[in-house]
């Protein structure tokens, strides 16, 4: 009673202040303050509004960072940043909550004030545990002990901010039996201390240690029956942990634990993993599904919680759609139920507000109101789901959504800020080339517009479609090259408007449109070129005519700069004839000393030296001797300097020419036995290997790789070894070769007796 009377007393510091400074104290605080209101000092676990204001200033004044341990490095960065960025946002949604919303409302939590006696006990535990060395053994019984004490009192101990940092410590070192008991002691409310700022971060140092602990099949039972009560705890009311940003953060955590992947896979996503896939240049989830297959740690339990959650919140679909951090945890969901058709059929469909008995064979959608679909991914949180339903949807349902709800309305949700995005995703994930012949029907004709309302990454998604499926390969590179050059400046101008394709279509004056010195190359515009370049010949010759048209300080200009010099490599790499690529790389004579020390001209040195003929790769390491000290101290030069063998080139000229015609003329010869038969006949100006391999085709790759890998398995069948089974087989043949000598020998012997 005397801390709650003026002057104020801080239950942590136990400093008198006034009650001024008892605001700007630290924030944990600002809770015992609350307290002064309710006679059995209990505290309610919802702020009040200058409570909020107080807080989110301390958060910016001080970061109010977790605590950051390198075994629990990304639960808690990724969490900091959430709780900065929107803490309250869903608060403000939950005020407007629909009329016909059933759920059971989520009372008041009355959070005990911590007495002095345990604070100081735990403030003695952390002294005796955190940065010592203590023994394993030691160290698992002190904090087994310690948290037998938090029995009865976990939610105030977890959701206050500096005893729950202590409890982070102990749960990393106790054992798997108190790790349990305290997860089912905090059962009862679960809710509550996951959707705290504080408590969230216990709760996934909790589910994080239990991860480690999967290992052991033994530890499964235990963990299994933990898991259960706190499943059951979070379904009663799923819908306001699903929307609270530290909530929806925990049960992606626990339904990762559930499958028996990292924890980190899903809460570090990077766009750059999503935009690769998109493009063509990874193959689409298959490190993550090979993952996600084979290990299968709890199923039956994952998808008994996600049946039992959706049906809890059945009713509250609309505010779960609509909400940015429940549209995570569905998002997850999605992702954890790859592969189970019939599973990922019902969830699509509940999100997507069908009703569970609406579905015939062929009409999957039935009941659905296509406006509202159409309505809702103008929303960001709705968009982003709607992505993750089209990349894991089954093939009969994504004909049904492309067919029935997104036909004819393409090009409108094209030019939408948010919608541009479930468009690209339609045509990343189409499944045939009927399909893309429906998309390339609305937008095939709609580039320009698309280009000057700034949404390129339609146009580059439905580039990528079409290379993937094959489909309208050859009108898309018409369309696009049509889009930004017509007229008398055709073909010379399309690849500098590409490169610069934001700058260009800004402009006011088009027709007298320049090159635009000091200028980043747009990322989007380098993505299509390299899309571009990886294409048949035959295809894009006229963007291989505006490369090479290319003015040399332009050339220069490019190979500088971090988009641009990834279009000179994919245009050297790419199927075209050699002497078109010469044509280019002698563009930068005189510039490859000044590229080879650049950090992003030095990759387009190596591809430079790699196409040329001999008389070039003379040129370009006899620029770049005189620069030999300052390669060294760059980061790519010293693999520039082995690999071109530039101080071979400095000692004996001569020696360096004939080592460089012996690797061509050997290289020649293994490719001319290995490779494809059309590519087998070298043209004299087709000088390096470089050329005839991108003159292949993958198909005719495989089948080689194919052979190979038959021969292999045959020799394993026989069990001998490959190189045995091919010298038996020479053996074997030279046996035979000589008993046909012998034969031939004694019928001639008879037919000279014969004749004498």
């Amino acid at each position: 009673k005397s801390s709650l009377s003026p002057p104020f007393c801080c239950p942590h510091c136990r400093k008198r202040v006034s009650f001024e400074e008892y605001i700007s104290c630290c924030s944990p605080c600002l809770h015992a303050l609350v307290s002064r209101n309710h006679k059995g000092c209990d505290l309610m676990e919802q702020p009040t509004a200058w409570e909020n204001q107080t807080n989110n200033h301390w958060v910016r004044k001080r970061t109010m960072g977790r605590k950051t341990s390198k075994k629990h490095a990304g639960v808690n960065t990724d969490h900091t940043v959430e709780s900065v960025s929107g803490g309250n946002a869903d608060d403000n949604n939950r005020s407007h909550k629909d009329k016909k919303t059933t759920h059971v409302p989520q009372t008041s939590f009355l959070r005990k004030q911590i007495d002095p006696e345990t604070a100081k006990y735990f403030a003695e535990i952390a002294n005796a545990i955190e940065g010592t060395e203590i023994d394993p053994e030691e160290r698992s019984v002190i904090c087994g002990n310690a948290l037998e004490e938090t029995r009865g009192k976990e939610a105030e101990l977890a959701t206050d901010y500096i005893i729950s940092h202590t409890l982070q410590t102990l749960l990393e070192g106790c054992s798997l039996d108190h790790l349990c008991s305290f997860l089912q002691s905090c059962a009862k409310n679960f809710s509550h201390i996951a959707a705290d700022r504080s408590g969230s971060h216990v709760v996934e140092t909790a589910l994080k240690s239990l991860s480690f602990q999967l290992q052991d099949n033994e530890n499964h039972s235990l963990i299994e029956h933990a898991l259960k009560k706190i499943c059951k705890a979070i379904v009663v009311n799923p819908v306001d942990i699903m929307c609270n940003c530290h909530g929806s953060h925990v049960l992606r955590s626990l339904l990762c634990l559930f499958k028996g992947v990292p924890l980190e896979e899903f809460h570090s996503t990077k766009s750059s993993v999503g935009l690769a896939e998109r493009l063509n240049l990874k193959a689409p989830h298959a490190k993550d599904n090979v993952s996600l297959q084979s290990v299968q740690i709890f199923p039956s339990l994952l998808k008994k919680f996600i049946s039992e959650m959706l049906n809890a919140a059945s009713e509250d679909i609309s505010k779960l759609q609509m909400n940015q951090y429940s549209s995570l945890v569905l998002q997850t969901v999605l992702k954890l139920l790859a592969g189970n058709e019939q599973e990922l059929l019902h969830l699509i469909r509940v999100l997507l507000g069908s009703s569970a008995g609406s579905a015939n064979a062929g009409n999957l959608l039935e009941g659905i109101t296509i406006r509202n679909i159409l309505r809702l991914v103008e929303e960001t949180a709705y968009s982003h789901l709607m992505e993750a339903i089209l990349e894991f949807a089954p093939e009969t349902l994504y004909n049904e959504l492309l067919t029935k709800v997104f036909r004819k309305s393409l090009f409108r949700m094209s030019s939408h800020h948010c919608a541009n995005f479930v468009v690209q995703a339609l045509a990343s994930h189409a499944k045939s080339q009927d399909h893309m012949d429906l998309i390339w029907e609305e937008l095939g004709t709609k580039f320009r517009d698309l280009f000057e309302m700034g949404k390129s990454g339609v146009v580059v998604s439905v580039l990528a479609a079409t290379q993937r499926l094959h489909s309208n390969e050859h009108e898309c590179c018409q369309a696009i090259a049509a889009a930004v050059c017509t007229g008398d400046e055709f073909p010379k101008c399309i690849v500098p408007r590409i490169l610069f394709l934001e700058n260009f279509f800004c402009s006011r004056d088009k027709s007298n449109w320049s090159w635009p010195h000091g200028t980043k190359i747009h990322v989007v515009g380098s993505l299509i070129l390299q899309s571009i370049f990886r294409l048949p010949s035959e295809l894009i010759q006229v963007y291989v005519t505006s490369i090479t048209s290319l003015e040399e300080h332009h050339v220069l200009e490019a190979s500088k700069d971090p988009s641009g010099s990834r279009v000179i490599e994919s245009f050297l790499n790419s199927n075209i004839s050699g002497k078109q690529k010469r044509k280019l790389v002698a563009k930068l004579r005189g510039h490859f000393g000044e590229l080879s020390v650049h950090p992003f001209g030095s990759f387009t040195v190596e591809k430079c030296f790699t196409t040329s003929n001999l008389n070039l790769r003379e040129t370009i390491v006899s620029e770049m001797l005189p620069l030999q000290s300052e390669l060294s101290k760059s980061k790519q030069g010293p693999y520039l300097l082995r690999k071109l063998d530039i101080d071979g080139f400095a000692r004996q000229p001569d020696q360096w020419k004939l080592r460089q015609a012996s690797q061509q003329s050997a290289l020649k010869e293994f490719y001319a036995t290995f490779g494809p038969k059309e590519t087998k006949s070298f043209e004299k100006e087709e000088s390096f290997l470089a050329d005839t391999i991108s003159k292949s085709k993958p198909g005719k790759l495989k089948d080689i790789r194919k052979e190979i890998e038959t021969t292999l398995a045959s020799a394993k069948t026989s069990n001998t070894p490959f190189l045995a089974h091919q010298v038996s087989k020479k053996v074997k043949r030279s046996k035979d070769e000589k008993k046909r000598h012998r034969k031939d020998g004694e019928s001639e012997s008879k037919r000279k007796k014969i004749k004498v």
